[in-house]
């Protein structure tokens, strides 16, 4: 399965905004199936973005439990909030051929600095 940076940004923003009185986390987004939200939740653990336990039930689903962002994963999420920034530090990857999380996050950044006249 191919990693999907606009799925892993929008995971993101829907685990900030859980709660754990929420109960079970049941992430859905649109155009996405469980298994490919699911599979990129495994990679953003070993990213170190999320960190969660998780179990799987008789019929394979998995169960999501205690999941929450690190501060990796509020750093980057930060820096990746808004659009414009966003699809500039797409484009910039685009133009080189792939995506290392990295060098997106040092983009986003830059531009970020950028914006606040730090550069």
């Amino acid at each position: 399965m191919k990693r999907d940076m606009d799925l892993i940004r929008q995971i993101l923003f829907d685990l900030e905004e859980w709660q754990p009185e929420m109960g079970e986390v049941d992430i859905e987004v649109e155009g996405y199936s469980t298994e490919e939200i699911n599979y990129h939740l495994v990679i953003l653990m070993d990213a170190s973005l999320v960190k969660a336990a998780f179990q799987r039930n008789i019929k394979g689903d998995f169960i999501w439990h205690d999941i929450r962002l690190t501060w990796e994963g509020h750093e980057f999420l930060d820096a990746a909030r808004d659009n414009k920034r966003w699809e500039k530090a797409k484009i910039a990857m685009a133009q080189v051929g792939g995506f290392a999380l990295d060098v997106m996050k040092q983009l986003l950044v830059q531009y970020l600095k950028q914006e606040l006249k730090l550069v």
